[in-house]
């Protein structure tokens, strides 16, 4: 079997997310819920075909960006979809200023994305509330829309894309909507989910389930009403996206499981989030755990050999690296980090063909270390080095930063959370424990 050179380097793209609904994507992918100490995702499902399924929840998914957050919620999506489930999953980035979000933002973008989806396959739903509240901003937007005339999801895109760019829009229309949140959230639930619901029962699904990706990469500012955003949206203003009447996930910026209003956002919401920890290439005592490695080096494998068995592949690693040192060495580096290690490849297939040479993938790896390392203060080596020797961290601003800015790492196993430094840093001059 010879390597399709390619087929590899498209399926190596770093920024290319599995949809395990279609068939070609879902041979590349590799579960690491076995190492990752907890199936995350068969707990979102159940909480949603078990427990509850003929009653709206509500849950919080959280980890590092790049982590693989993204390929977990669509294969919750496809294995909702084959359990008779219509499923909404969006990334809100596509729609939404990441660095100035407003709930009802949220709200109308949930709206959206639902009666689009719906729309297609033939429910039109024009809920009667919005067909007086889109003539007024009509008119405060200088934006002509006819809700009789279009659709109700396209009627909400021409509005956030008329704010979409425009602050100054975006805040005339927040001060419309802001007082009116709760009759937005009211309309939505009795006038579209509930409607939806009905007609989706009658052609025989189960219910509906909205995912809203990307919410993670909400910007860690400050708002004028005193709080950072994460704070502000799903803590201060959590009791009105956790009224949806329907299964929703949210996925919630890391940051706030680090501060001091975890314990408030665990209330607001009466659940705890799951959060998805990298996949560990070493114990907390920092001995080797092989069982990690062996799945990231299964990741690279598997894209080469799609339809191969690790066991067989094993064999193939000299067509694609220059040894199987080479592929273990990618693989430590990453620190277990999924994007990493896919941008650590695709760098090194951007630069000669395979086999792949150890001295290739050193020069990334200085590369990116000498990246990192020029954003990284004295103080905060102080503190890589004190999260290095102790495992963990606290919930204090500076630690989130480097948590943010992914200087460290998280990992679970049976004992709960411990932290390690990004392994790219841990070999830089600068650390010396």
């Amino acid at each position: 079997m010879r390597l399709d050179l390619v087929r590899f380097f498209q399926v190596c793209n770093p920024s290319k997310t599995l949809v395990i609904g279609k068939a070609e994507d879902r041979q590349y992918y590799i579960d690491f819920s076995q190492v990752r100490s907890g199936k995350i995702i068969e707990e979102l499902g159940r909480t949603i075909t078990r427990l509850s399924p003929n009653e709206p929840t509500c849950q919080l998914f959280t980890g590092h960006i790049g982590c693989g957050k993204s390929t977990e919620l669509l294969r919750l999506k496809a294995e909702l979809e084959q359990q008779g489930f219509h499923v909404v999953y969006f990334e809100s980035s596509q729609s939404l200023d990441m660095a100035d979000i407003d709930v009802t933002d949220i709200l109308l973008a949930i709206a959206r994305e639902v009666s689009q989806s719906l729309e297609a396959i033939k429910i039109n739903i024009k809920p009667g509330y919005f067909q007086n509240l889109f003539t007024e901003i009509a008119e405060l937007l200088l934006t002509p829309i006819e809700l009789s005339q279009v659709e109700f999801s396209v009627a909400i895109a021409k509005i956030t894309a008329r704010t979409k760019d425009s602050p100054k829009l975006r805040n005339q229309l927040r001060q419309y909507l802001e007082p009116r949140t709760n009759g937005i959230l009211e309309a939505i639930n009795k006038e579209l989910l509930q409607i939806a619901i009905e007609k989706l029962k009658q052609k025989g699904k189960k219910g509906l389930v909205v995912i809203i990706d990307n919410l993670d990469r909400v910007d860690n500012c400050l708002k004028p009403v005193g709080y950072f955003q994460p704070e502000y949206l799903f803590v201060e203003r959590g009791e009105q996206l956790n009224k949806l009447n329907c299964h929703v996930v949210y996925t919630i910026p890391l940051v706030l499981m680090f501060s001091n209003s975890l314990g408030r956002l665990t209330n607001r919401f009466s659940i705890r989030p799951k959060v998805l920890s990298m996949v560990p290439v070493q114990h907390r005592n920092g001995s080797e755990y092989q069982q990690g490695i062996a799945l990231l080096q299964q990741l690279v494998m598997v894209r080469a050999f799609p339809g191969v068995s690790w066991e067989q592949s094993q064999n193939l690693i000299t067509q694609v690296f220059e040894s199987p040192n080479t592929l273990e060495r990618l693989c430590r580096v990453s620190g277990g980090h999924v994007r990493n290690l896919l941008m650590l490849l695709y760098s090194c297939i951007q630069r000669e063909e395979p086999p792949l040479s150890r001295d290739c993938l050193e020069s990334v790896i200085r590369e990116i270390r000498n990246e990192l390392t020029l954003a990284i203060t004295p103080e905060e080596w102080e503190l890589l080095r004190e999260v290095a020797q102790h495992k963990s961290v606290r919930g204090e601003q500076r630690y989130q930063l480097l948590i943010a800015n992914m200087f460290v790492f998280e990992y679970r196993d049976s004992d709960g959370s411990w932290f390690d430094i990004n392994p790219f840093l841990a070999e830089a001059k600068e650390f010396v424990l």
